[in-house]
């Protein structure tokens, strides 16, 4: 018999964490039916007893939480032991095993991940310039880019840049049509920046590109779909990154995530190499 399991996602802070979390982990698992319930900022008592009243009134209920606050954890895990609901906390083992490694006391802050420091400017200094950058625009000021990202259309090179912009980095990324649609100042100096090329089978881009046209409901650019005129795209691009000595990566078989990571690689062995 199939169950449908009411997964109960509760945080003291935005719960963005714990999210990913359970992503990682139902991805692990084929074939589950679930619902999922989020609670974010839960902070007292009350706000944790009515959840677990809601919890227990249905059926196949698995709690998550992520819960800085030792009494308010505590009183989480113990309340659903006595309602005999699954219960899994997935920071308090981490932080106490880091507080004995470090020497030195957590401070059970809840959101402090969020606190406003440089860090934190940094990032929305990187998601403000990758967002006016976006697209070939500003290309006069990709010399303040950390990372250039090329590629032709529909490589990922947004959701990429946005990615990498949230984890501090400013990054510029411009279409590439051919080898005359690159800015002169990038093909006067090719190291100007950490530039790194976007590239995927042609077979899987035509599809994506046909789906895009159908969604725009756009029949007339045919070019636009080809697969003859997008195997010549994909070769001319891969010979372009060659001419320019640029690192390029195939992102047919890759997460967004996953493209991100090995651009960050690069972008480290860049900043190594002056």
């Amino acid at each position: 018999m199939n169950y449908t399991y009411q997964i109960y996602l509760i945080s003291d802070s935005t719960g963005e964490t714990l999210d990913r979390i359970f992503l990682a982990i139902k991805a692990q698992f084929q074939n589950i039916d679930y619902k999922v319930h989020t609670y974010s900022f839960t902070r007292t008592e009350n706000q944790v007893l009515k959840i677990l009243d809601d919890a227990e009134n249905n059926k196949n209920s698995v709690i998550l939480y992520s819960i800085v606050d030792t009494n308010l954890a505590k009183y989480l895990a113990n309340t659903s032991d006595n309602k005999k609901i699954p219960c899994f906390g997935v920071l308090g083992n981490l932080i106490l095993s880091f507080s004995k490694l470090l020497n030195q006391k957590a401070s059970h802050q809840p959101s402090g991940q969020h606190v406003l420091n440089d860090e934190y400017y940094k990032r929305i200094e990187a998601i403000q310039f990758t967002m006016n950058h976006d697209d070939g625009n500003l290309v006069k000021e990709i010399s303040k880019s950390d990372i250039i990202l090329l590629g032709v259309s529909r490589t990922s090179k947004t959701p990429t840049s946005i990615y990498l912009a949230n984890k501090g980095f400013k990054t510029s990324n411009i279409p590439l049509v051919n080898e005359n649609s690159l800015p002169q100042t990038l093909k006067d100096n090719p190291k100007i920046s950490c530039v790194v090329g976007l590239n995927t089978e042609p077979e899987r881009l035509a599809d994506i590109r046909k789906n895009r046209m159908n969604s725009l409901k756009e029949t007339q650019n045919k070019s636009y779909t080809s697969l003859e005129k997008i195997k010549k795209e994909v070769e001319d691009a891969k010979k372009t990154f060659r001419k320019y000595k640029w690192p390029m990566i195939d992102v047919t078989r890759k997460s967004v995530e996953e493209t991100a990571a090995s651009i960050i690689k690069i972008y480290e062995i860049y900043k190594q190499n002056g």
